[in-house]
């Protein structure tokens, strides 16, 4: 089963034809299995837990008069959600390559519409880069601030 919102569902632009063709891809990962997409769904209740702690364990941590050991501990819950999001790359991008040859071998784009498309997901795709590149700056801004050194 594929859930779209309405405005993908009912939207025969590029970008809606796209969106749903990723979510194809998704869907197709899912049936074989694709070992990132497990992976990345095992780690979930792990890393939804983690998010939630880490920074009061770090803010606990600085207000106990920088207790050193939940800070660290706080630290290394907030890694779990950079790995995750480094976990959730390859997913992302291998359903957009997915949703392309969908869309290519189907002949549902033309080869004039096919650019554009790529565009869209690759667009989409850069999205998670960015999320992760601004996870590990705050993992090294956390590291440098916090990690590793005793307090005086």
């Amino acid at each position: 089963t594929l859930n779209l919102s309405d405005s993908v569902r009912d939207n025969r632009s590029l970008a809606a034809i796209g969106v749903a063709a990723h979510e194809c891809g998704h869907a197709i990962q899912d049936n074989q299995e694709y070992f990132p997409l497990v992976l990345r769904r095992a780690m979930v209740p792990i890393t939804n837990i983690s998010s939630m702690l880490s920074m009061p364990l770090i803010l606990i941590g600085v207000l106990m008069s920088m207790n050193q050991t939940l800070i660290n501990f706080g630290i290394i819950l907030f890694s779990f959600a950079v790995v995750f999001q480094l976990i959730t790359l390859p997913v992302e991008f291998n359903a957009s390559r997915r949703a392309l040859n969908i869309l290519e071998s189907r002949q549902i784009l033309t080869a004039e519409e096919l650019p554009a498309a790529k565009k869209v997901l690759r667009a989409a795709a850069l999205t998670y880069v960015a999320a992760l590149l601004s996870s590990l700056l705050q993992l090294l801004r956390l590291v440098l601030l916090f990690g590793g050194r005793s307090r005086d």
